[in-house]
Parts: C-alpha cells; sequence; structure tokens
C-alpha cells in the first residue's frame, strides 16, 4: 500500500457504510479536525464519529490526490476537495508491515476569511 491509497480506501469503505474500515485505517491514537471546529482523538471516537455519519449513507466521490511528500517513513497527502471545503490533507506514518496509516487528518481547510 502506498499512502495515497488510504483515500481511495476511505471512500470505498465509506461508501460501503464501513465505520470499522474507515477506523481501520488510522492509527490507534490518531487525530482528526472533524467536525468543524473540533478534533475526534482516538481509532475508537474515529469509529464512532463515523458510524454516526454513515448511518445517513452519504456518498463520497474519489478526489485524485496531489503529490505525497514523504520522509523516513511519514508522509503529508493531500486532494483538492471537489465540495469546496478548501482543501484536505493528512499526515501519514508507515507501520511496521510497511502498510500506512493516517496520523492527523484535517478533512477541511478554509481561508481565514471563511471563503472556500
Amino acid at each position: 500500500m502506498r499512502p495515497e491509497d488510504l483515500t481511495r480506501l476511505f471512500v470505498e469503505r465509506s461508501n460501503a457504510g464501513d465505520a470499522d474500515g474507515v477506523a481501520a485505517l488510522y492509527e490507534e491514537n490518531a487525530v482528526m479536525a472533524y467536525p468543524p471546529g473540533q478534533l475526534t482523538v482516538g481509532r475508537e471516537a474515529i469509529r464512532e464519529l463515523w458510524a454516526k455519519v454513515l448511518a445517513h449513507r452519504p456518498q463520497f466521490t474519489p478526489e485524485p490526490p496531489l503529490p505525497t511528500l514523504a520522509a523516513e517513513g511519514v508522509a503529508l497527502t493531500a486532494t483538492p476537495p471537489k465540495d469546496g471545503a478548501g482543501a484536505r490533507a493528512q499526515v501519514v506514518r508507515q507501520q511496521p508491515d510497511g502498510s500506512w496509516l493516517r496520523l492527523l487528518d484535517q478533512p477541511e481547510f478554509q481561508r481565514p476569511d471563511g471563503e472556500a
């Protein structure tokens, strides 16, 4: 798995309504800046959050990855969102088995003036 694969897996698992599968993409103590203005900390809290979100059966569209920046087992991934959220970015870390998991997830960036 490459760092960029996490976004594709997130979309696939979310669209399948698989909150456990989405949470499995995060490290045990990951931090997600969502809902907007709040932090969700830890894989279990992230799983609970996605279970609530996915209960409404949203459908996510794959977004092409921007170039990944990686060094020494840590990578910064990003996508230009189609929903006008400004930007999406994640810090991911390579695991001992060679896979990658999200450590920090910022699914929505807004400009300081509040515009996308």
